[in-house]
C-alpha cells in the first residue's frame, strides 16, 4: 500500500513540474509561455492586409503570445505570387483556425473562371457561417449608441453560385441556388449561437416576398428551425425593409441571419455604423475550422504603403481567435489593451477622426498590454 501511495505523490509531483496545468500563465500570462504553443495559418491578404498583419505579430510578439503562424500570401490579383490554394487548405485542414486578411476580388477572370479564390477556399472548407458581431466601442463617436448585433450569413450557396451564361447575345442568366439543407444548417447554427451566448431573437432576413420559392424556402426553414427554440423570439424582415432599419433603429436587432448577399450588404452597412470596415471583426466557421478575418471586407488598396490603416478590426480578429483556441487570458489583454487606446482616444487613425498612423496605434496597444 505505501508502494502505490509513493508512486502516486512522484506522478503528482512531476506532473507540476512538468507544467501539464497552465494555471500560472493563465492568471497572468506576462510570466511565461505554456509549453504547448500553437500553430495557426496566416493569410496576409491583399490591399494593407500585409500592414495590419505586421500589427498582429507585434502585439503578439509583445504579450508572449504562444501561437506560430504558418504564413501563405495568397491573392487573385497578384496570381504569380500567390501560394496554391490546395497547400493553403491543407494547412487550414492541418491546423484548424487561421487568421486571415481580405482577399481583392478583382470584376474580371484572368483564366475565364467565374468562381473567386474566396469562394474556391469556403467552398474547399465548407465555411458555411460568416459570423460578424457589430457593436458600438467607447472612445469611436457614431450616431447611433449601445449598438449590439450579430448578422450571420450563409456564404456557400445563394448568389454566390459562380453560375452564369450568355442564353443569347446581350442576355445574362446567375442562378441562384437555394437548398433545403443548407437553410435548416445555417438557421441552426443562428439559433444555437443566441442560445449559446444568451441572446433573446433571431431575425430572418429575405425577399420572399418576391423570390418566392428561393427566399421562401430559406424564410420556410428558419421558421421550422425556430419552433425548436421556443425561449428565444423569431420575427422575419424583408431585406430592404431591414436595411431602413439598420440606419434608423439599429438597436431593435440582436441576431440576424441570411442568404449570402442580404449577409454581406447588411455586414456593410452595419459595420458603417459602428466606426466603419476598421473596428468590426468577423469569422467563418464549418463544422471543424475557424477562420478570423474583418467583419467588412475591404482592401483599402488606396491606403497601401501610407502607414494609415486602421489595425483595430484586425487587432480584435486575433483577439477572437485567441479565445476559439481556449487563450482566454491572452484574449482579454489584448482585447482590453485595444480598449484602452481606443477610450482614451489620444492616439486615432485617419477613419477615427485622428492623424496617428498605423504604427503609433499599435504601439499604443502594445503600450497598454497588461
Amino acid at each position: 500500500m505505501s508502494f502505490v501511495a509513493r508512486n502516486v505523490a512522484r506522478t503528482l509531483v512531476q506532473a507540476s513540474c512538468r507544467g501539464i496545468h497552465s494555471t500560472a500563465v493563465a492568471q497572468n500570462p506576462r510570466q511565461g509561455k505554456s509549453e504547448g504553443r500553437i500553430t495557426c495559418t496566416l493569410i496576409p491578404g491583399d490591399g494593407v492586409g500585409p500592414e495590419l498583419v505586421y500589427s498582429v505579430q507585434e502585439v503578439f510578439k509583445a504579450a508572449d503570445v504562444p501561437v506560430d503562424f504558418e504564413t501563405f500570401f495568397l491573392s487573385e490579383v497578384n496570381p504569380t505570387l500567390s501560394a496554391p490554394l490546395e497547400d493553403v487548405v491543407r494547412s487550414i485542414n492541418k491546423n484548424k483556425v487561421c487568421l486571415k486578411g481580405i482577399l481583392a476580388t478583382p470584376d474580371f477572370s484572368r483564366t475565364g473562371e467565374l468562381e473567386t479564390l474566396n469562394m474556391k477556399l469556403r467552398n474547399e472548407l465548407d465555411l458555411y457561417a460568416n459570423v460578424v458581431h457589430v457593436v458600438s466601442l467607447e472612445g469611436v463617436h457614431t450616431r447611433h449608441k449601445g449598438i449590439d448585433a450579430v448578422v450571420i450569413r450563409e456564404q456557400t450557396e445563394g448568389e454566390y453560385s459562380a453560375l452564369e451564361h450568355e442564353a443569347v447575345p446581350g442576355v445574362i442568366e446567375c442562378l441562384k441556388v437555394i437548398t433545403a439543407q443548407k437553410s435548416a444548417r445555417i438557421a441552426k447554427f443562428a439559433f444555437d449561437y443566441a442560445t449559446k451566448h444568451n441572446r433573446k431573437k433571431v431575425t430572418c432576413v429575405h425577399k420572399a416576398n418576391i423570390m418566392k420559392l428561393g427566399d421562401g424556402l430559406f424564410m420556410r426553414k428558419c421558421e421550422q428551425i425556430g419552433k425548436l427554440y421556443p425561449r428565444i423570439q423569431f420575427e422575419k424582415m424583408i431585406v430592404d425593409n431591414t436595411t431602413m432599419q439598420l440606419v434608423s433603429n439599429p438597436n431593435q436587432f440582436d441576431v440576424m441571419v441570411a442568404p449570402n448577399l442580404y449577409g454581406n450588404i447588411i455586414d456593410n452597412i452595419a459595420s458603417g455604423l459602428v466606426g466603419g470596415a476598421g473596428v468590426v471583426a468577423g469569422a467563418s466557421y464549418s463544422a471543424e475550422h475557424a477562420v478570423f478575418e474583418p467583419g467588412a471586407r475591404h482592401t483599402f488598396a488606396e491606403g497601401v504603403g501610407k502607414n494609415i490603416a486602421n489595425p483595430t478590426a484586425m487587432l480584435l480578429c486575433s483577439s477572437k481567435m485567441l479565445r476559439h483556441v481556449n487563450l482566454l487570458p491572452y484574449s482579454q489583454m489584448i482585447f482590453q489593451a485595444v480598449q484602452n487606446v481606443l477610450r482614451a482616444g489620444k492616439v486615432r487613425t485617419k477613419d477615427l477622426g485622428g492623424q496617428n498612423t498605423t504604427n503609433e496605434f499599435t504601439q499604443a496597444v502594445i503600450h497598454n498590454l497588461r
